[in-house]
């Protein structure tokens, strides 16, 4: 039997949407790895999962779980695929990784050649019993564990997880071969941003802000964005909106001006569709059809991310980190707006004069290099 004191590999499980995309998933991945100067010392598709070889599996799983594409992400043994040698790797890390008195949940997937998958759990779940009876560990149920112990068999091989974590779905970053403009100005334009980046667009960030502590508050946002644009260097631009108010006619106002903002910047780039922050579960059906119209007018096509999206907005704000912004992303829904003539014509003028174009290097200084190079 092969021993199991191979080193660690990351196994990478492409979403469902993205199992036909595993080439440009994988090529994602040696880009992040590449930016973050993490080390590996090879990558390779293994049926139908990345697995890479890196000399920290820890910092590697986490960076490339920053990626879209990916329904999750293992730090894992591998063995051969034979009944025996599966049982055993399985039962000996799951007597190493199980506390006093947790319950554990064994769960196998993938390819198996003369025996089902489900063989290999009841065995394993039989053996491992039996290893940790002396610490009161015992089989829970799929619904009501302490511990789960994953293993996915592919033709050759089997990966039983050490740590097993969720991605976050979606398709892998340009997937769609085109380039996109959006907007963020607050937090739910954030989660529109990302879910842009998520649909796989190439995505190029502006940035609108009305006072000092809001642009504090939105590049701390957009720090968490920034490593999934898979580049070690982008370009941001910044404008300042000159609204001081925080109501629903402010917010409404600033969702106009954005719009024309976005247009005028999307011509001067000659990008032919911008992303729009809005849901018809959010916003009236004119207010979008408003919107849509602006771009379309000039000529340029408007993406509705959010469109269909519910409750799920608050686990991908989650995601990156928003959680304490939740309750400032429920108030849209409380917001009554008003169907009405307004001239804005004057302020979008102004905000496109101060316009700030940024070149960022990525790095761990990104918070207080925008802020530096905005601030003078």
């Amino acid at each position: 039997m092969k021993k199991v004191n191979e080193p660690a590999f990351v196994v990478v499980f492409p979403s469902i949407f993205a199992r036909k995309k595993i080439v440009l998933l994988l090529s994602n991945i040696k880009k992040i790895l590449k930016i973050q100067n993490l080390q590996f010392e090879n990558i390779f598709v293994d049926d139908d999962v990345i697995v890479i070889k890196a000399n920290d599996p820890v910092f590697v799983s986490h960076e490339i779980n920053r990626l879209f594409g990916i329904e999750y992400v293992s730090i894992a043994r591998r063995t051969e695929n034979k009944f025996n040698d599966v049982v055993s790797t399985i039962t000996k890390i799951g007597s190493n990784i199980l506390l006093v008195g947790e319950l554990f949940y064994i769960k196998v997937d993938g390819f198996a050649l003369g025996f089902l998958p489900k063989d290999i759990e009841i065995a394993a779940t039989g053996t491992l019993v039996e290893k940790v009876a002396d610490i009161d560990c015992k089989p829970g149920t799929e619904s009501k564990y302490d511990k789960m112990i994953h293993c996915h068999l592919t033709k050759n091989n089997a990966y039983v997880s050490i740590f097993l974590e969720k991605g976050h779905g979606g398709i892998p970053y340009d997937s769609q071969g085109e380039e996109i403009l959006c907007c963020i100005f607050d937090e739910f334009s954030a989660i529109s941003c990302l879910e842009t980046i998520k649909q796989g667009f190439q995505t190029r960030v502006a940035v609108c802000y009305s006072s000092e502590s809001n642009l504090m508050e939105l590049v701390k946002i957009i720090n968490r964005i920034l490593p999934r644009l898979l580049s070690s260097e982008v370009i941001l631009d910044f404008y300042h909106i000159p609204i001081k108010h925080d109501n629903t006619k402010s917010t409404q106002q600033k969702i106009f001006v954005v719009s024309r903002v976005l247009v005028d910047l999307a011509k001067k780039y000659k990008i032919h569709k911008v992303s729009l922050a809005l849901s018809p579960l959010v916003f009236p059906m004119w207010l979008i059809e408003e919107h849509s119209h602006i771009v379309t007018k000039e000529k340029l096509l408007p993406w509705i991310p959010l469109a269909g999206i519910d409750n799920s907005i608050f686990e991908t704000a989650r995601e990156i980190g928003l959680a304490k912004y939740l309750h400032k992303i429920e108030k849209y829904g409380q917001y009554r707006f008003t169907q009405g003539k307004e001239d804005l014509s004057k302020l979008v003028k102004k905000t496109i004069s101060t316009r700030k174009t940024l070149k960022l290097k990525i790095g761990p200084n990104n918070i207080h290099d925008i802020l530096n190079s905005i601030n003078h």
